[in-house]
């Protein structure tokens, strides 16, 4: 089996509930997405998909995406895409860096390779543990009474995790995590998600006047350094986010005890290869995990749900279903959550099927 035809597709996300704000006054309203198609001389074809949190969150952007993938590809042709191993390590060989670039094309290749084996890619990815797992909900940044609206909103519907998304104005940040503490229960998890918002003396501030909210801090700083600063300061459990590029920083992370949880982003590490190798490195050093990615639709859910679903869940703090966020649905029999728990398709590979009239044509056809 040989890698025949790389196409791309771009498609425009709307969110459902209007505009998703998060730190530093970034804004997106429509995400643009890339989904990828890898076609073989055997007939099987595989997707994947890429969506970046806009271009000011990590180093990714979505005309990048198919900009790389438009120099990347051109080098897979002919490879056998269920070789997983040598496909990364051609990837890498390549283009140096720039794994989001790369991380559509593996999610793909893992959708052949369930398909030739004829199992769902969790059962390959370490099997599917139980019937389903615990989901979280993002709460946009917005007035503190609006954000304790939603979390009550998204709690009716299920949910019991829930990410604030927090870091700018400190003082008002604290009225926004004690108006989402005032309507969840004992048993639901907060986390003040601050996406390296903070300078450290407002990081400070926060988590002084909220020590006594049951809480977790998720990546307070820009740099790894000043989050170990911040954690050396607070009893709060810390989550780290995007310090956590690779598995030499999640290395250097537990040597330090800088954290709790980390959040498992498969684009920001290169797919679904990598992103299980990080997934297993943290189960084998006891650290829990968030499995989920920048953003995305049905495909992403999709990928997410098969890693998540395959984390025993001792290991799983939560995770995620992007695609419930959305207006438009990219795939039949996507993934969908009931009462904030979702499970990975049971139908070989990533399991679904693309909606052709959403996709369009290809902006992009590499052969």
């Amino acid at each position: 089996m040989k890698i025949k035809r790389i196409r791309a597709y771009q498609v425009d996300l709307p969110l459902v509930e209007g505009p998703y704000r998060w730190s530093g006054g970034n804004t997106v309203a429509v995400f643009d997405s890339t989904i990828v198609r890898v076609e073989t001389d055997s007939g099987i074809s595989g997707y994947g998909e890429v969506c970046p949190l806009g271009p000011a969150y990590l180093p990714a952007y979505a005309e990048g995406a198919r900009t790389g993938i438009a120099e990347l590809g051109p080098a897979l042709l002919g490879l056998d895409p269920r070789q997983l191993g040598v496909l990364n390590g051609a990837m890498d060989e390549a283009l140096k860096g720039h794994p989001y670039v790369k991380s559509p094309i593996d999610i793909a290749c893992w959708d052949i390779l369930g398909q030739v084996a004829g199992l769902p890619a969790c059962e390959l990815l370490g099997g599917r543990y139980g019937e389903d797992f615990v989901l979280y909900r993002a709460i946009s940044q917005e007035p503190p009474a609006r954000m304790a609206e939603l979390v009550a909103k998204h709690r009716a519907g299920g949910y019991t995790r829930f990410q604030l998304k927090v870091g700018s104005n400190p003082a008002e940040d604290i009225e926004r995590i004690r108006a989402a503490a005032a309507v969840v229960g004992p048993e639901d998890r907060l986390i003040a998600d601050a996406n390296t918002g903070w300078l450290m003396h407002d990081a400070m501030r926060v988590v002084r006047a909220v020590r006594d909210i049951d809480l977790y801090v998720e990546q307070p700083c820009l740099s790894y350094e000043e989050c170990l600063s911040i954690r050396s300061h607070t009893r709060h459990p810390f989550v780290l986010d995007e310090s956590i590029d690779s598995v030499r920083a999640l290395l250097r992370a537990r040597e330090d005890n800088a954290m709790d949880v980390i959040n498992l982003k498969i684009s920001k590490l290169g797919g679904l290869t990598k992103a299980r190798q990080v997934r297993d490195l943290c189960v084998a050093l006891g650290i829990a995990m968030t499995v989920e990615d920048t953003w995305g639709g049905d495909f992403t859910t999709a990928a997410i749900a098969h890693l998540a679903h395959s984390t025993p869940p001792k290991f799983l703090f939560t995770s995620t279903d992007f695609n419930s966020y959305l207006t438009v649905s990219t795939a039949l029999n996507p993934p969908l959550r009931q009462r904030g728990r979702l499970a990975a398709p049971r139908a070989p590979g990533l399991g679904l099927r693309p909606r052709a009239e959403v996709l369009g044509e290809p902006v992009l056809v590499i052969e």
